[in-house]
């Protein structure tokens, strides 16, 4: 037992070692066969750490609107809110979410907080200053309780200031920084969709759910909103909070029933209208990263594939210009599985190698998205183990032919060999 061991380890070290010879030797065919396994953990490792990063983004902007929190929309399926398709494209079908909807939610027993919701980008400008792509969102009143958010100078606008459609913002932090500097920013005006509006407040936002990663917001009333900022009709959504006895299950019954007797609905007669749950939205969104991963795999798959050729490629003329050597070992005693064996390690090492130096090239990938874009990513310790692991599978899978050559060589033939 000891001896199959201690031959086991001699096979695999002196596998490595000639693997190292080769690298040294053949710096050309061995470098293209690295290059190629590193592209592909290096694509794994890039890709997998943005996943990762924005996968805690999302799931960090799920859970600062508050736990209990659903919406309900027009027409929501797979992600996708708006089917600019003909006549017969489903969202046509269900009437616009309306104010009095809203209103008639906001009493029913379970319901603590109801708003309206909608937004757009747009510029914002103060005297000569000009600021484009700015998110702009027209919320009603209780949209700190409901969608997150703490105002930390000034204060938010009241349900009578929303009704009045009056002409007030509050500002995110950040721009108001980038707007006024180091000046107080209340009372002071800007301009949006060639309206002045006065700024009140200013707050730090939750991660945003439903305006991207802009790092500039502005929000106003949703009347005045809906009134100033040029905004199709029809695609306004709710945004509930239940009260606290209540659970998030009973209250979308009570929304469901109250909607579907509002909008005269027969049993037998679908919804007109989406509710939808945090746990929902962020299924989608895994849904859709799981296909971005797919997608990853693949461009990964192409680089090891490229890396496996080169594999071959290196080891068919490792075995050739070693032939005389396998034939001395044979002459020796080694059996087919040693020869095997020795082959496969020299094989594996190379991609392993690669499989290295593209850990530590999508490291410095993701270190620089981390770095550079909002994007927080980090790259999972499940990523670098099935890297390094597919590079291992790469060297013996490919690596099979060239050393099943040399384990059937006739050792007489081999000798003979020049």
């Amino acid at each position: 037992m000891t001896t199959s061991r201690t031959s086991v380890l001699t096979t695999l070290a002196e596998g490595i070692g000639i693997a190292l010879d080769s690298l040294r030797t053949s710096k050309t065919r061995a470098g293209l066969t690295i290059l190629g396994i590193a592209i592909g953990v290096m694509v794994v490792m890039g890709m997998s750490a943005a996943v990762k990063g924005i996968n805690s983004s999302f799931e960090s902007a799920i859970s600062s609107v508050g736990p209990k929190t659903f919406f309900v929309f027009r027409y929501f399926q797979g992600g996708i809110q708006v089917d600019n398709g003909g006549r017969n494209a489903p969202w046509r079908h269900n009437p616009p979410i309306t104010q009095d909807e809203g209103r008639m939610i906001a009493h029913l027993p379970d319901i603590r907080d109801v708003i309206m919701i909608e937004d757009r980008n747009a510029t914002v400008q103060v005297g000569d200053q000009t600021e484009d792509n700015v998110y702009i969102a027209g919320r009603g009143a209780a949209w700190p309780q409901v969608a997150g958010g703490d105002v930390t100078e000034g204060r938010s606008y009241t349900t009578i200031e929303d009704a009045a459609s009056e002409r007030v913002v509050v500002l995110n932090a950040k721009l108001a920084v980038r707007l006024f500097g180091g000046l107080d920013p209340l009372d002071r005006t800007l301009r949006i969709m060639g309206q002045q509006f006065r700024v009140i407040g200013v707050y730090d936002p939750p991660p945003n759910l439903f305006g991207g990663g802009n790092d500039y917001i502005v929000i106003m009333p949703w009347v005045t909103f809906h009134h100033d900022m040029q905004v199709p009709w029809g695609w306004a959504r709710l945004a509930i909070l239940p009260t606290q006895q209540a659970t998030v299950e009973d209250a979308m019954d009570q929304v469901t029933a109250a909607l579907r007797r509002s909008r005269g609905l027969r049993p037998d007669q679908d919804n007109t209208f989406t509710l939808v749950t945090q746990d929902k939205i962020l299924s989608i969104w895994t849904q859709l990263t799981g296909v971005f991963f797919v997608v990853m795999i693949a461009l990964s798959g192409v680089g090891l594939m490229v890396g496996g050729v080169g594999v071959v490629a290196v080891m068919m003329i490792s075995v050739t210009e070693r032939t005389r050597e396998i034939g001395v070992r044979k002459a020796l005693g080694a059996t087919q599985g040693q020869i095997l064996w020795q082959f496969l390690v020299e094989a594996a090492t190379l991609t392993l190698i690669g499989g290295a130096v593209g850990m530590v090239l999508g490291g410095g990938l993701a270190y620089a998205v981390a770095h550079l874009t909002p994007v927080p990513a980090r790259v999972p310790p499940l990523a670098i183990l099935a890297a390094l692991g597919a590079s291992i599978v790469t060297g013996v899978v490919f690596g099979i032919v060239p050393a099943q050559r040399a384990a059937r060589m006739d050792p007489v033939e081999a000798l003979r060999y020049e």
